[in-house]
């Protein structure tokens, strides 16, 4: 049998004596994979963008403007405003799942994802180009919602550093996420399983319309069990200085998930699950 380093330029030796004698990445593949990803996006835009600005400008009439001028203020906030971190947070959620998961799982059905197993590129590398497309993605779709949301309601970011962070970490954590539920998925109803049945109501409970203050105490109790609470709560702060939770709990919360979705990818890719035959 021939072994694999008696194959001349083979490519995946190659790419190994790479990464072992510069132990740089391959920028050239993380770019190729991203550009494909982005063009992709833009080649389905009015699906894939102008969709969910759309649907969230929906929210924003009959919640931020017609609603909200009929009741009082949360937090010292208007309810117009109070509610826009939250539906940013719905949309950057969901459209990072989508996203991710859809970027991975259609080379993986056409059977293309073997061309880029065999190439030269690591795990790292893959990852990086389906993941940092997605959140690409994502971060231009919610500054988009954020520019529509100005003309119904009236608002200020009181941290926009903050605000741009929490934006560009919770994109990049929920793309991992996506990233594996595309990995993990073996149809299409299995893409929306996740978003539609579990992450999609864990927004609407986490406090997206309300604060979770305004809920009795032991209903409040159960509301910190929603990991999106703290995702909405420090995004929340970031504008109007006003937080369910504290701002440091809501980072760490946010680390511990992206630490997670980081180790079960690199268990994918050492053990092969559901990406080698």
């Amino acid at each position: 049998m021939t072994r694999e380093a008696d194959v001349p330029g083979n490519p995946r030796k190659a790419g190994r004596e790479r990464a072992a004698t510069t132990g740089a990445l391959n920028l050239y593949a993380i770019r190729a994979i991203y550009l494909f990803e982005m063009a992709r996006w833009f080649r389905t835009f009015m699906q894939s963008a102008a969709s969910p600005v759309i649907s969230t400008s929906l929210y924003f009439v009959v919640f931020g403007a017609a609603i909200g001028s009929r009741m009082g203020e949360i937090d010292g906030v208007p309810y117009g405003a109070f509610i826009i971190p939250g539906l940013v947070m719905l949309t950057l959620l969901t459209q990072s799942i989508s996203n991710a998961s859809f970027g991975i799982y259609m080379p993986k059905w056409s059977g293309t994802i073997y061309e880029v197993l065999s190439a030269p590129v690591s795990a790292t590398e893959v990852v990086m180009g389906y993941a940092g497309a997605a959140a690409t993605k994502s971060v231009l779709l919610g500054l988009i919602i954020l520019a529509t949301a100005r003309l119904f309601v009236a608002y200020e970011i009181a941290h926009p550093v903050w605000m741009l962070g929490f934006l560009v970490l919770t994109a990049i954590t929920f793309s991992l996420f996506g990233f594996i539920i595309g990995i993990w998925a073996d149809n299409f109803e299995k893409l929306q399983v996740i978003p539609l049945m579990i992450v999609t109501p864990l927004a609407f409970l986490g406090g997206s319309f309300y604060s979770i203050n305004m809920l009795p105490a032991f209903w409040q109790k159960v509301a910190l069990i929603n990991p999106v609470v703290y995702l909405i709560s420090g995004f929340r702060w970031s504008f109007f200085g006003v937080a369910d939770v504290s701002v440091g709990l809501s980072l760490a919360m946010i680390g511990l998930f992206l630490a997670i979705c980081l180790g079960v990818i690199v268990w994918i890719f050492r053990t092969g699950y559901r990406i080698r035959p």
